[in-house]
């Protein structure tokens, strides 16, 4: 307190204009206490290969050594941390011995890393990590200081076959899965993936005109109708009553898996495609039918043109 007073004298001799409000906040630093266990943030003010030095509003600086800042292998202080930003950490010592305060970013992780990962389970927000580890059936990563763990069937959309090709890299995934007794984490990039995938094929529904004609192939034949693949991750379903101008028992009569086929767009509604390939028949250009009943009549016996055949079946 002597020392801000001396500050403002020293101020107010030399002509300056500081006042009282100009040191308000080294007056509330001043009067501030500070314990073990308190939960405090500063900004890095120094970075070097032991730790970080944080500005704390306080008459004291604060210390991070690097072991105390995190647990993740992959972890780089000199890499990961950078002057200005923002750190919380538990206080372990109100004098280190050099008059700093020492905290700890990996023990504030345990006090509210917890919580944090808690909401972002509630929130499903997506959030990004960086594998730092493969183990068994899956790869680790660290969020809010804690340790992660992503299952093998849960990295990508399909099957991973060598896990080692996902080390040291960043993934955006959701927590799935919160239990703090038992200091468990399960993370998943497979369900944040899927839902992007839909969205991106979503959009590209929502751009296709109904009316316009196609071309695709079919990819599967079901009792209602047949599903046609139109590129792009994209397929629609023309039901039954939209193959052919003949009454179908069963698509198969007219269709098979692999036929190239020509479909008008129906509409797009919930964003489903359906399709009518006998909408979009035009003469002069047969599609898969066409040809395939062209086919089936050329395999047969060959038309005659004797006047005995003309003849045959009249009655005279």
């Amino acid at each position: 307190m002597e020392e801000i007073k001396k500050g403002i004298a020293d101020a107010n001799e030399t002509g300056t204009t500081e006042t009282m409000e100009d040191y308000s906040k080294e007056l509330e630093a001043s009067f501030r206490t500070i314990n073990e266990g308190d939960l405090i943030a500063g900004t890095v003010i120094d970075v070097n290969e032991e730790g970080v030095t944080l500005d704390l509003g306080y008459y004291a600086p604060g210390v991070i050594r690097t072991e105390d800042i995190s647990k993740d292998p992959a972890f780089s202080v000199l890499t990961d941390v950078k002057v200005g930003d923002r750190l919380e950490g538990t206080v372990i010592k109100k004098d280190d011995g050099a008059g700093n305060i020492a905290l700890s970013c990996v023990e504030a992780a345990q006090t509210v890393g917890w919580d944090k990962v808690q909401q972002y389970l509630e929130e499903k927000k997506a959030v990004t990590v960086k594998v730092s580890e493969v183990v068994n059936k899956g790869v680790v990563a660290f969020l809010e200081g804690i340790r992660g763990f992503i299952p093998a069937s849960q990295l990508a959309l399909n099957y991973v076959e060598d896990l080692n090709t996902f080390m040291g890299k960043t993934l955006d995934v959701y927590v799935i899965t919160v239990d703090k007794e038992k200091k468990r984490l399960v993370f998943s990039a497979k369900d944040l993936l899927k839902e992007r995938e839909a969205e991106r094929l979503n959009h590209k529904i929502s751009m296709i005109v109904p009316g316009s004609v196609l071309e695709g192939r079919v990819e599967s034949l079901m009792p209602y109708g047949a599903f046609v693949d139109l590129g792009d991750g994209l397929s629609g379903l023309v039901h039954i009553s939209q193959i052919s101008q003949k009454r179908l028992g069963k698509p198969s009569e007219v269709l098979a898996v692999g036929d190239k086929v020509r479909v008008k767009v129906l509409n797009t509604a919930n964003n489903k495609i359906s399709l009518s390939i006998k909408a979009a028949a035009e003469r002069g250009e047969p599609d898969a039918i066409e040809e395939r009943q062209a086919a089936e009549y050329s395999s047969g016996k060959s038309v005659g043109t004797s006047l005995g055949d003309l003849l045959k079946g009249l009655k005279l």
